[in-house]
């Protein structure tokens, strides 16, 4: 009897071992066409997933770029102006003279050729009207203020340097006030 055991019990076991692999293998296939059908679904839910961390991440990235442009063009500016002022300094070491400078002799060279144009056509003007008879003078002094009336007015001397251009200024405007007034 435990021969016929054995053999009912072993085809009975192969049979269970069978049925068993059987089973196993199916579930297998049943997963791997699971897997197919699924993975094309997560595949894209993957990649939808990660188009929007993209978006979010270039957003970010833009955003930290502005910012650092930003202080970038300040660091610039300030760059910029302390070369300038160091330049500025340098120059006015030398002697050179600045721009503000220039432009101020440069208007009040406008406002002499301005004086020395009135003073001219004023001459001009006098010397156009025939002179009047003048009666005996009284006193000689009468014809001597009229002698220097008549005489032509000097011009002023030319300068050679920018420094003696600042020093004939407040001469310069002693002519211009002595004329205007």
């Amino acid at each position: 009897m435990v021969k016929k055991f054995k053999a009912v019990g072993e085809n009975q076991l192969a049979q269970t071992v069978r049925d068993s692999a059987q089973q196993i293998w199916l579930a297998g296939l049943g997963a791997f066409s699971k897997a197919q059908e699924e993975g094309n679904k997560v595949f894209d839910a993957l990649v939808k997933e990660g188009e929007a961390i993209q978006k979010k991440t270039r957003k970010v990235a833009d955003d930290k770029m502005a910012v650092v442009a930003g202080k970038a063009a300040g660091t610039w500016d300030r760059l910029e102006q302390v070369f300038e002022d160091r330049v500025a300094r340098a120059l006015s070491s030398l002697g050179v003279p600045s721009k503000k400078d220039i432009d101020k002799l440069s208007k009040r060279v406008a406002e002499l050729t301005a004086v020395v144009q009135q003073l001219t056509d004023a001459q001009e003007g006098a010397a156009k009207k025939p002179a009047k008879p003048v009666a005996k003078a009284a006193t000689p002094v009468t014809a001597k203020a009229v002698a220097t009336k008549a005489a032509p007015a000097k011009k002023p001397a030319a300068t050679k340097s920018v420094a003696a251009k600042k020093v004939a200024e407040p001469a310069n405007a002693a002519v211009g006030q002595a004329v205007a007034a």
